[in-house]
């Protein structure tokens, strides 16, 4: 029995779109839009979440010294990283 090589089409047949895209973000400057994963939108949302808690509790600590910005900051990092795109079109 000779088998026939089909390998060719599955990578058609798998599911390519894993990234599940369903979350729309904006900048707040400019009203760019882009499509974020869930994971993404948390994160995207995290990052002015801390910056305003930051700017609130700086108040009270001091300039700089709350440390919702290291959080902040691990958000955007994780942005540049993971989704470059994104990160330019909406936080830089």
């Amino acid at each position: 029995m000779t088998m026939i090589d089909l390998s060719y089409i599955i990578p058609h047949m798998i599911k390519t779109n894993t990234d599940n895209k369903t979350e729309e973000r904006k900048n707040r400057f400019n009203g760019e839009a882009i499509m974020l994963t869930k994971e993404e939108a948390r994160k995207h949302d995290q990052i002015f979440i801390d910056e305003i808690t930051a700017t609130l509790e700086d108040r009270t600590v001091g300039h700089g010294a709350s440390k919702h910005w290291d959080s902040m900051r691990k958000n955007l990092n994780w942005f540049r990283q993971h989704n470059a795109k994104a990160y330019m079109v909406l936080l830089d």
